[in-house]
């Protein structure tokens, strides 16, 4: 690491030279300390007695250094540091690979280097995605599936999360596996957002080695891997980052500015040692973990101080994003940044040398929140709200968005995503079903926290396993199915993710039938075109009427209203032609049965254009004949002239 760069916010390689490295002569330990008086080397190899290990400072750099000849790789260590103010505390490692198990907090030794990856070919073809099918399944390690009969927490290690996740996320059409944050954090109901180990993954579930061995075997069965990451804030314990040195280090020293809404420190992007730190993190965790994607947490509260819009844009943290992500970039090309951000700030997922951030992805919380607030309504009332469902469109090619159900949606009384959905037990599952096909359809990337493909009625706390007992149930049978066949369909056809932020493959046919809470748009990648139709009132509608410009004859796909998911509807699953007559302005017209509450996925079959020929020729009920057998009008009029 060059030392210059550190200190004036340019280094992403800072946990190359700081923390506990492994050399020919013992252990050698480097801290940060400008401020501390004295610092003295604690752990398991001196009894804990740092007298015999005073760490020595370079000149006024900041870096204070020993080696240690008895120490070990998975050995405990703590830095000693005596503040200026007379104050002596035991401090956590900020560049610790590894740790205790919460609650003890001792930074352990870990060499990194004796895990060998063997993903080559995967890190090779791997790529942005722009143009490829990203379905997420969100995923938070300790409460997927507990393991109670052998650990007393009920945690899986990595390794053994992994062997069990892999199968799952195969056979349910997922691509990549998101999950919360892995670095190290003290309270479990934190999820790993409030850290206090940013080079260091948690010990609850295991080792370093065992979570890279995890990636490995996702990327042996072309999974991608993507992980949270919190670059806003961190815990405010005393052990940690907090007044490290007896000041204000990593935080603001104003406390207006020092503490967040959740009450941890805000890191201060003023500080080059602090941007150093942070973008080593993220380095970090794709250099030595081959991590596929980061997804930065909280992005608003960066942007704005405290989050807040009226209180003006936090330059000095705007000057940080577009440093590290330009740089991440430089360094991972293939790697995905994603930004979970809730504000409506410009350019997001713009390159930073085109006065972007410099994110590849934004999470669309305002699809979000208006998709969830429409199916919250009496179907009725929709039609007072028609265009909540249709505003995303009008936004949709400013950012490159990822549409998100997270566990945000599905925590602190918000209800689960399935809970949301208006109406009693059979029709939330009814409407849950249209609002994913909604999801899969809509332009965007997709995000989908676990449980939600089951139809949890409970809310998801981190100290319980999904509930998977439900799928002894019909219902949730059902509907676990119909996910996995959306899940199949939007992972193996081109036209709903080939070319997603093109506004060519996207277009409205029916945005306008306010009564009737009727919605229709066509996808398409090439030849490939679909048609989705979305009925949002609880009536059926028979003979509904909508307007093509090809002549043509549509492939029912998918549709939850059918009785192998659940669905009450029975009706003909036969293809249908277009009509020949025109309808407004469109040259061509289907005639559709379309159930309450559902959504239909058609799949267009384009057919030769009929040559001019007189229509009275044909009697209507030859011509419904035909309609049947899906002949061309071409041949029709061929076969009766003649």
């Amino acid at each position: 690491m060059n030392l210059h760069e550190f200190y004036i916010g340019k280094a992403f390689d800072a946990y190359e030279y700081f923390g506990a490295h492994i050399t020919k002569d013992g252990v050698l330990f480097r801290v940060y300390a400008p401020c501390a008086e004295k610092i003295e080397l604690i752990g398991e190899f001196n009894d804990w007695d740092g007298s015999e290990d005073e760490m020595i400072q370079d000149a006024q750099s900041g870096v204070f250094e020993c080696v240690q000849e008895d120490a070990e790789p998975g050995m405990m260590y703590k830095y000693r540091i005596y503040q200026k103010d007379g104050i002596v505390l035991d401090r956590f490692d900020p560049y610790s690979f590894g740790s205790q198990v919460r609650p003890d907090t001792a930074s352990i030794i870990v060499d990194l280097d004796q895990y060998h990856f063997s993903d080559s070919v995967w890190i090779k073809k791997r790529c942005k995605n722009y143009d490829l099918p990203v379905n997420i399944y969100e995923v938070h390690a300790g409460s997927w599936r507990k393991n109670e009969a052998d650990e007393e927490n009920g945690w899986y290690h990595y390794n053994e999360l992994a062997r069990q996740l892999i199968p799952y996320i195969k056979e349910m059409g997922y691509t990549h596996v998101e999950f919360l944050p892995l670095t190290e954090h003290p309270a479990d109901c934190s999820w790993g957002y409030q850290a206090s180990g940013y080079f260091c993954p948690t010990s609850r579930y295991g080792t370093a080695g065992e979570l890279m061995e995890m990636v490995d075997l996702f990327h042996k069965e072309g999974i991608g891997v993507i992980m949270d990451f919190v670059p806003v804030h961190f815990i405010s314990d005393t052990y940690a980052l907090n007044k490290f040195d007896g000041t204000a280090l990593y935080e603001y020293a104003d406390e207006d500015k020092g503490y967040s809404e959740w009450g941890t420190c805000n890191f201060n992007y003023y500080r080059g040692e602090v941007r150093s730190f942070l973008q080593s993190s993220a380095n970090f965790w794709m250099e030595k973990f081959h991590f596929d994607g980061i997804r930065m947490d909280a992005i608003s509260n960066a942007i704005y101080w405290q989050g807040d819009s009226s209180k003006g844009i936090n330059e000095g943290a705007l000057d940080f994003i577009k440093c590290m992500n330009s740089g991440l970039q430089k360094l991972h090309p293939s790697v995905m940044l994603i930004a979970e951000d809730s504000t409506n700030f410009p350019k997001v997922t713009a390159p930073v040398e085109y006065d972007g951030l410099g994110f590849d992805y934004k999470w669309d919380m305002g699809w979000m929140n208006d998709t969830l607030d429409y199916f919250k309504i009496h179907p009725y009332d929709r039609k007072f709200h028609y265009h909540k469902l249709s505003f995303s469109m009008m936004y949709f090619y400013n950012e490159h968005y990822l549409l998100p159900f997270s566990h945000d949606e599905v925590v602190h009384g918000k209800a689960t995503i399935l809970q949301k959905m208006w109406g009693e037990y059979d029709l939330k599952f009814q409407q849950a079903k249209t609002l994913y096909t909604y999801m899969y359809t809509h332009p965007g990337k997709k995000l989908n926290f676990m449980g939600n493909e089951i139809g949890q009625f409970r809310e998801w706390d981190e100290e319980k396993e999904c509930d998977w007992m439900l799928l002894d149930y019909p219902k949730h049978q059902d509907f676990h199915r119909f996910i996995k066949d959306l899940n199949q369909i939007y992972i193996n056809e081109p036209a709903f993710f080939n070319g997603d932020y093109n506004s060519a493959n996207f277009r409205w046919i029916e945005v306008e039938a306010v009564e009737e809470r009727v919605y229709i748009y066509e996808r398409m990648c090439g030849e490939d075109h679909f048609i989705i139709v979305l009925n949002m009132s609880d009536e059926q509608y028979n003979d509904f009427e909508f307007g093509y410009d090809h002549y043509a004859v549509l492939h029912e796909v998918l549709s939850g209203e059918r009785k192998e998911y659940g669905g009450y509807f029975d009706g003909s699953k036969a293809d249908i032609l277009a009509e020949l007559t025109g309808y407004k302005w469109w040259k061509r017209k289907f005639k559709i049965t379309i159930p309450a509450l559902a959504a239909i996925i058609y799949k267009v079959e384009f057919l030769p254009e009929p040559k001019e020929i007189p229509l009275p020729m044909l009697d209507e009920a030859s011509l419904d004949i035909d309609r049947k057998r899906f002949r061309t009008e071409h041949e029709i009029r061929a076969e009766h002239e003649n």
